[in-house]
């Protein structure tokens, strides 16, 4: 692909690492009914330690960028990754209620990191590239696919075969650092033809960035609460029976697949604003149509909707910060730093109404964030449109 063997080695050690951070990422929301069952847990508190785990994914986003600064990203990465054995070797030995914060907090720092590094990383082999940064997220719905398969496989004759799926997690945690380790540090195979990003603050002054970090913020609330909470709403509301409402997290990363690989291909072929417009009323129709469903079929197509609508949707925005990213070195750790606190207040909003209210009118709040967030996906693209037609007048 690159003509250049160490950014092929970075190139294909990301894409593998990133499908072990979707394992991580669907991990969470699909282990939450398990752990909630075993020991006693209130909605409240499984709000807020699926918070915990967003928290810890924004504090690294941030931190992962900053501290390649100083250490150097392969030394940074290293340190951010151990997290993942580190946590899952908690869960497996510990049953104190801090302990098991203190493991959804390690997940996130090792998830945030993951996600500053490899998007990074692509951005700077293939600066704006929708498709390769398609391709890099498709790698993580795989995991995430294959993450409550393998669940189900483990706990369908004992539900208390959960904790195999803890090992298998802390297995991929030590796969995944031994692949960083072989990445090569991006620091020495600099050269004079890369051209050095700016350290300051000046992304502050540019509309597309707060535009993108909006749209990604509001985004993100929508994916935490639904990947978070959506196996927990169907079991407890009894809308499906409990081993189909483990596949409809498998169902939700196929058609998150298919939408990514789908998007990868048609971004080559058509301004990337259309498919983010598509992609967001599709997001709000099919989120509508699974909420407000009563029977398995309309509930099952409102879930493959939804995971095709938000397949592009966040790669395809970050692949419109990629100007600001080739600039300013650090641009998108604030970009993934700020957008990430809507990961972490939605859990707990839903958890919170669930306590009050159940966990029916929780779910029923998602439906305002994707609102809002089609509402920033249309002044976006407004943006973008008004940029390019500047662009093309000043080249005649």
């Amino acid at each position: 692909m690159f003509q250049n063997k160490n950014q092929n080695r970075q190139f294909l050690c990301s894409y593998g690492v990133f499908i072990i951070n979707g394992m991580l990422a669907l991990s969470i929301g699909s282990l939450l009914p398990y752990i909630r069952d075993s020991r006693g847990l209130a909605y409240a508190f499984c709000g807020m330690i699926v918070s915990l785990h967003s928290v810890g994914n924004l504090i690294s986003s941030f931190a992962c960028g900053a501290l390649a600064e100083v250490w150097g990203r392969k030394k940074s990465i290293l340190f951010f990754n151990f997290f993942i054995a580190l946590s899952y070797l908690v869960i497996i030995l510990s049953e104190n209620n801090f302990m098991l914060a203190l493991a959804f907090f390690l997940t996130g720092m090792a998830r945030g990191a993951t996600s500053n590094f490899c998007n990074t990383s692509i951005n700077e082999l293939a600066p704006g590239k929708a498709s390769l940064l398609n391709g890099l997220h498709a790698m993580f719905a795989i995991g995430a696919f294959l993450f409550p398969l393998l669940l189900i496989a483990m706990t369908q004759t004992n539900s208390k075969n959960w904790i195999y799926a803890c090992y298998f997690m802390f297995i991929m945690g030590i796969l995944s650092w031994i692949m960083y380790f072989l990445i090569p540090d991006s620091k020495k195979e600099a050269s004079g033809k890369q051209t050095k990003r700016k350290a300051d603050f000046g992304f502050f002054k540019e509309p597309l960035f707060y535009l993108c970090t909006l749209t990604l913020f509001f985004y993100l609330c929508a994916e935490q609460g639904v990947i978070g909470w959506m196996i927990t709403y169907f079991k407890d509301t009894g809308l499906l029976p409990e081993s189909l409402s483990q596949v409809t997290a498998s169902l939700l990363w196929v058609m998150i697949l298919a939408g990514r690989l789908l998007t990868a291909w048609l971004s080559t072929r058509i301004h990337k604003e259309w498919l983010l417009l598509v992609m967001g009323f599709g997001l709000v129709g099919f989120l509508i149509l699974l909420l407000f469903s009563s029977t398995t079929p309309l509930i099952l197509l409102g879930i493959m909707g939804f995971g095709f609508s938000m397949a592009g949707l966040y790669p395809t925005t970050v692949s419109f910060s990629g100007s600001l990213i080739q600039k300013y070195s650090l641009a998108w750790s604030f970009i993934l730093t700020l957008a990430s606190f809507g990961s972490i207040l939605m859990p707990s909003i839903i958890g919170k109404i669930a306590e009050n209210a159940g966990i029916y009118y929780g779910m029923q709040s998602i439906i305002a964030v994707v609102v809002i967030d089609l509402i920033c996906i249309l002044l976006l693209v407004k943006y973008i449109r008004k940029m390019r037609k500047r662009k093309e007048k000043l080249s005649y």
